[in-house]
């Protein structure tokens, strides 16, 4: 389970302390770091990210601003010196908030507390999905093919149908065990092992070809692969 973390903290001490707190932890890998939300907003629309640190006080677009302003939401632990904001942040669905400076075993907390998280995903079979105004579908995971975004709605493709739900893909992804799914595209999530070939920068399943993102590439092409081994 690779988590690719987003710093983004205008102080350079506190990134570096971070830097180095995700250095200790092998599961954990850096996919960029930002002094600016603004640019780091710009970032996290195009590339796949499974954890943000974010610090609240900052130029531009502080913390909170930042959150509210994020389309897509995604695991969040902030970091900050300011204990005031907590209550905040966790009206904005946060993670966890770990107050400057951040020292390791309570860092670490906060790892294993997502990573916990996502394994109660990864031991479910199934969820529910509203598809229409009074009926809620179960849907298996091992039914799923792979998931559309519509912008603020998805369509999920299974065998045996194909259903629309309100909710991003980036929300819905997350609530899809990471071991069995995996997100190839700003529009789409696919389940692993119904990908039939890779079919140059395209996966097949079930007879149709899916583009996969440019910025996505590398990890798809590993994952599937190394469960073709």
């Amino acid at each position: 389970m690779n988590l690719q973390c987003v710093i983004i903290d205008d102080e350079p001490l506190a990134v570096n302390v971070i830097k180095n707190h995700i250095s200790k932890i092998k599961d954990l890998t850096i996919a960029g770091s930002f002094n600016n939300a603004v640019e780091a907003l710009e970032f996290i629309r195009t590339n796949p990210i499974d954890l943000l640190f974010l610090d609240i006080n900052m130029p531009v677009l502080n913390g909170i601003d930042f959150l509210s302003a994020l389309e897509e939401k995604t695991a969040v632990i902030i970091t900050t010196a300011h204990v005031e904001y907590a209550v905040k942040g966790y009206e904005l669905d946060i993670s966890d908030y770990l107050l400057k400076p951040i020292s390791f075993p309570r860092f670490l907390k906060a790892i294993e507390k997502i990573k916990r998280q996502r394994n109660e995903v990864t031991n479910k079979e199934h969820l529910f999905v509203k598809i229409e105004q009074k009926k809620i579908k179960k849907i298996y995971f091992n039914e799923i093919l792979l998931v559309e975004s519509l912008k603020d709605y998805i369509k999920i493709i299974t065998r045996s149908g194909k259903y629309i739900v309100h909710q991003t893909l980036t929300n819905f992804t997350n609530s899809l065990p990471a071991n069995k799914f995996l997100r190839i595209h700003r529009s789409y999530t696919i389940s692993v092992d119904k990908v039939d070939a890779i079919i140059g920068n395209s996966v097949e399943i079930n007879g149709s070809l899916y583009v996969i993102g440019r910025s996505y590439l590398n990890e798809v092409k590993a994952r599937i692969l190394d469960l073709e081994k």
